[in-house]
């Protein structure tokens, strides 16, 4: 397992960016912003996240994905351990926003992560089309934080 940040032609890892946010569209709103990584196992892509400065010591992981194929193996945690050691001496806090779904919250939860607030109707007002989670529609954006540093 190795982790890189991505500085050019982040749009190569389009795939997996969409498994954790399917709208390009979207992607396009903090991709140029924010700081990619990406996890690589045996050579291969196999996981990536985007990391944005939110101002006043606040972190955002904009995007966290891991492929189908490499699952299961704690590369999502990796991912995010390295974001907090990596940031904790810039920033206070990390934060992820992400829907409603009991599966991808207990993530977030397992990870250290506490629900803070939620965005109202945030999937309904900036997405063209249904997100649909684990069988069910996404509406709100539910935002959970750690302390980082």
């Amino acid at each position: 397992m190795k982790i890189t940040r991505i500085t050019s032609n982040k749009k190569r890892y389009l795939d997996l960016l969409l498994l954790a946010d399917e709208q390009e569209d979207m992607i396009d709103r903090y991709l140029d912003r924010g700081d990619m990584y990406l996890l690589t196992c045996d050579g291969q892509p196999a996981a990536q996240c985007v990391a944005t400065d939110e101002g006043e010591g606040l972190l955002e992981l904009k995007s966290l994905s891991v492929d189908p194929r490499f699952q299961g193996r704690g590369f999502g945690k990796a991912l995010i351990s390295f974001i907090e050691r990596n940031y904790r001496s810039s920033h206070n806090a990390l934060q992820v926003g992400t829907g409603d779904v009991p599966s991808t919250v207990g993530f977030y939860k397992h990870c250290g992560f506490a629900l803070s607030h939620r965005v109202a109707n945030f999937f309904i007002d900036n997405y063209d089309h249904a997100i649909i989670e684990d069988g069910r529609q996404l509406i709100d954006m539910v935002y959970l934080q750690k302390r980082i540093g």
